[in-house]
């Protein structure tokens, strides 16, 4: 299934997306796509619903991120060694983990807003893996069962922010609008391989992006059991898994970063895309 949250912000309804791409109203059958719903119960009752049933939505509404609700927002660092290479780091030996806020969570098609004092504004396509059960101490074997779907994020990042302004990456990483989700959540089993998809970016047209997951330092069941390790993983919580390289930072011979006026063009092969303008902050 292809899960969706669709209208005006903060007043998102759930639907999913038929066979011929049409939006299909859920909202008799689940009040919203977040933890709940996409528990393993949950979305085997929803597989069922023949989406013939389910009222159409007329016109093209706003789509919010696919997922409410969300309890952790968790990232993965320098994941692709190409990446850590343009962006002067060492490959890690085990994975860097970071949180962004939830507060920077945003519609995959929402305006970026470029923080005030910003100058180095930077971008970075990702795959999302969205938990749909709880996973404490897993095993990798394991890991999958614990995996709700899967979606397109934006990770977006001030640089300067990030690196020049001491402590540790949240700062620039957690503006408002720094993390579109969506437009769907591709359920699992829609998923072959997690692993061989392509992934890539344009601003303004310019593909600075193009890479794929399988050049992952560490995979998906690797990073979701690793991180139980550490702290319970929730339904509803959501891991951005890093990204290839071609992020403003590494582009020779000088950086490249947004500015206000731009666009955005951004997808996962099978997961869908992502169109954002970037605007200054009011």
């Amino acid at each position: 299934m292809k899960l969706l949250r669709y209208g005006p912000r903060g007043a998102e309804k759930p639907g999913l997306v038929d066979a011929k791409g049409v939006i299909r109203d859920l909202s008799g059958h689940v009040g919203d796509i977040d933890g709940t719903t996409i528990a393993p119960d949950s979305l085997a009752r929803l597989s069922k619903v023949d989406p013939a049933t389910l009222h159409a939505v007329a016109g093209q509404p706003r789509i919010g991120a696919c997922v409410g609700k969300v309890g952790k927002f968790i990232c993965v660092g320098l994941n692709y060694a190409d990446h850590a290479a343009e962006s002067g780091m060492e490959v890690p030996s085990e994975p860097v983990l970071f949180f962004k806020a939830t507060s920077a969570i945003c519609g995959p098609d929402d305006d970026i807003i470029i923080p005030r004092g910003s100058i180095k504004t930077d971008w970075e396509v990702e795959l999302g893996v969205v938990i749909g059960k709880e996973a404490r101490y897993i095993d990798e074997a394991d890991a999958f069962d614990h995996i709700a779907g899967y979606c397109v994020i934006n990770d977006l990042s001030e640089r300067a922010f990030q690196m020049e302004r001491g402590g540790q990456w949240v700062k620039g990483k957690s503006a408002d609008t720094f993390g579109p989700i969506g437009p769907w959540l591709v359920t699992r089993d829609e998923v072959a391989d997690p692993q061989n998809l392509g992934l890539w970016l344009e601003v303004d047209g310019h593909r600075y992006q193009n890479g794929n997951t399988r050049t992952m330092i560490f995979k998906v069941p690797f990073i979701v059991a690793y991180i139980s390790q550490f702290m319970s993983l929730q339904p509803g919580d959501i891991i951005s898994t890093g990204t290839p390289p071609g992020v403003g930072l590494g582009i020779k011979p000088a950086p490249v970063y947004l500015k206000a006026g731009q666009t955005m063009r951004l997808g996962i092969e099978g997961l869908g895309e992502q169109s954002q303008r970037t605007v200054p902050a009011g």
